[in-house]
């Protein structure tokens, strides 16, 4: 039976409940926004006794459905203060599924200083003394926990960045291989977690796939054809599995969208050394994976495990992060762009925000542009908790007022991901108007303004792109609560099978009669309950904007400026 489970950190009380009518049809990003709406009070400090943490597996996670074991995990954001979901792969979505568990919330505050270690199963829910992993970063505390509690059993967890309550902490979810390496990365809920004095999360479920269907015969053909419809799509099943997230490198600053030196230029000279083929190429060689998948019953493979020269494996380095810790620092290093990934991933940070405060210190000056060396001495003072390590951890726009730069790429605190919003406006309108700051994965209109998938808008104009963002903002919150990975979104858009058969897998699973109509209905309420939120914590339509340089400089090679008004982002509301 799908069930609650409540943990009070104040009382140390668990509490395990029957699912309220209201949020039984709910999942995923619809479901941890909805019971932030609900529970938390929006003005309320990020860190503090009254924000909780809600932890809730897709509509389709534990299910058969392929590419479906997407994990959401929603807070009040202490990055930005507005409400948020950060979404992650691995195998937790799929362990707390497969364990009945619909919604896992966390709330309260410990008096104690000490953390703990949250192990739950099918049958029982257990606070347990976290003494012997406080204080170590996520690889160790991941292979301690395994060890401890079998080597199937999913973790979260949290590194130093964490438990120091920097607001550029991520939770790290644990993949087939038992890598802490699947990040909820933005928005800082590491530092929530950190704020409850919960350390790790243990998941000890059997199977991957057993939840239960109500039509199991007429979900396996959904599933099926689901499973072909991703297969034959070019992007899915031919790009992503041969070079994964980062065949994008070569392709953007081809387009001049590759924001290069903090958004000085759209191209990177050297891109084609921290591309997807080059990593690729090295991957193979050193006897590591060029693609990998972070779950089970991926079909996409869009991960990999890049071997580092010290012998340590990263896995993975994603597209965005190659960027921001490469291009956008003017560093051309796979291994050293490698080793801060490695870095962020044990410490616990968010690779975009940390790629992003990185530029924001050699644009002060404090490091060299390009030189990797300085910037892995810099973001290993985050684990040290030096008072420089302490300003990295806060994020962008917070070293930025510490080192008086005033360029930096960000929106409601948020640090922008790896595509110049003048070059590729549709995603500019993304970043300007999602609830949750700048974000990419809110509405990918890099998919139709660049790739081309399902139909095409010319970048470099600003006519149809709030239009293109709004849609893409609705489908992509349908998307998130569901469970399956964004990546899917390709094919939904290019084959007109693909939306359909994601209802059929909704309604063969829980014996329901949604609409393609129902499904982008879902989509736009959630939106609806994140502005209202962000409304209730004092956001108005004036932060729906980007910052001013993008408007006033133009960006070479195309030379062009971000020349969409706010009147005009205003029109994403209509939703």
């Amino acid at each position: 039976m799908s069930k609650l489970v409540r943990v009070n950190m104040s009382t140390k009380e668990v509490q395990i409940q029957e699912v309220p009518e209201q949020y039984a049809k709910l999942g995923g990003r619809a479901l941890t926004s909805q019971f932030i709406l609900d529970e938390v009070e929006p003005t309320c400090h990020p860190l503090g006794p009254q924000n909780k943490l809600v932890f809730a597996p897709g509509m389709l996670s534990g299910t058969s459905a392929p590419s479906s074991g997407r994990l959401s995990v929603g807070g009040k954001s202490p990055l930005t203060g507005t409400i948020k979901e950060s979404n992650a792969g691995g195998i937790t979505a799929q362990k707390l599924a497969n364990a009945g568990i619909k919604a896992l919330i966390i709330e309260g505050k410990p008096q104690d200083k000490g953390f703990s270690v949250l192990k739950i199963t099918p049958d029982s829910v257990e606070i347990l003394a976290g003494d012997n992993v406080a204080g170590k970063g996520t690889y160790e505390t991941t292979a301690i926990l395994r060890k401890e509690h079998g080597a199937k059993a999913a973790v979260v967890s949290i590194g130093p960045a964490g438990e120091m309550l920097m607001a550029n902490a991520g939770i790290a979810n644990s993949d087939i291989e038992g890598n802490s390496s699947r990040y909820a990365g933005r928005g800082g809920l590491g530092a929530v977690l950190g704020s409850k004095g919960i350390k790790a999360i243990v998941v000890d479920a059997p199977g991957s796939f057993n939840v239960p269907l109500h039509n199991p015969e007429a979900f396996k053909a959904a599933a099926q054809k689901f499973s072909q419809i991703l297969l034959s799509h070019p992007v899915c099943g031919t790009g992503l599995p041969q070079f994964g997230t980062n065949v994008l490198m070569n392709i953007i600053s081809e387009a001049g969208a590759l924001p290069t030196r903090n958004f000085s230029r759209g191209r990177f000279e050297q891109a084609n050394e921290i591309g997807g083929e080059k990593l690729a190429q090295v991957a193979a060689e050193r006897g590591g994976l060029a693609t990998h998948a972070c779950h089970p019953g991926c079909v996409m493979r869009c991960s990999n495990a890049y071997p580092l020269p010290d012998g340590k494996v990263c896995s993975p380095i994603e597209y965005e992060s190659a960027w921001a810790l490469g291009a956008h620092c003017e560093i051309d290093s796979l291994d050293v762009i490698g080793t801060l990934n490695y870095i962020c991933n044990d410490v616990g940070l968010d690779t975009i925000e940390a790629g992003g405060t990185l530029g924001i210190l050699m644009e002060a000056g404090v490091i060299p542009w390009g030189d990797g060396a300085a910037a892995i001495k810099a973001l290993e003072e985050v684990g040290q908790g030096t008072p420089l390590g302490r300003i990295i951890g806060q994020g962008a726009v917070f070293t930025a007022q510490a080192f008086g730069v005033t360029k930096v790429g960000a929106v409601k605190g948020q640090h922008m991901p790896a595509y110049d919003p003048r070059s590729a406006k549709g995603i500019g309108v993304t970043y300007a108007t999602s609830t949750m700051g700048a974000d990419h994965t809110a509405g990918y209109a890099i998919a139709t303004n660049i790739l081309k998938s399902g139909g095409y808008v010319d970048p470099l104009n600003k006519e149809g792109q709030v239009e293109l963002s709004r849609n893409l903002q609705i489908a992509t919150a349908a998307v998130d609560s569901s469970g399956l990975c964004l990546f899917v979104a390709f094919a939904l858009l290019d084959n007109p099978e693909g939306l359909p058969a994601v209802a059929d897998m909704l309604n063969a699973q829980y014996g329901l009669e949604l609409s393609v109509n129902d499904i982008l209905g879902i989509g736009s309420n959630v939106l609806k309950v994140e502005r209202t939120f962000n409304q209730r914590a004092g956001f108005t339509k004036e932060h729906d904007r980007l910052p001013e340089f993008f408007y006033k400089e133009n960006l070479p090679p195309h030379n062009v400026a971000f020349d969409i008004s706010g009147d005009e982002l205003d029109q994403t509301l209509n939703f």
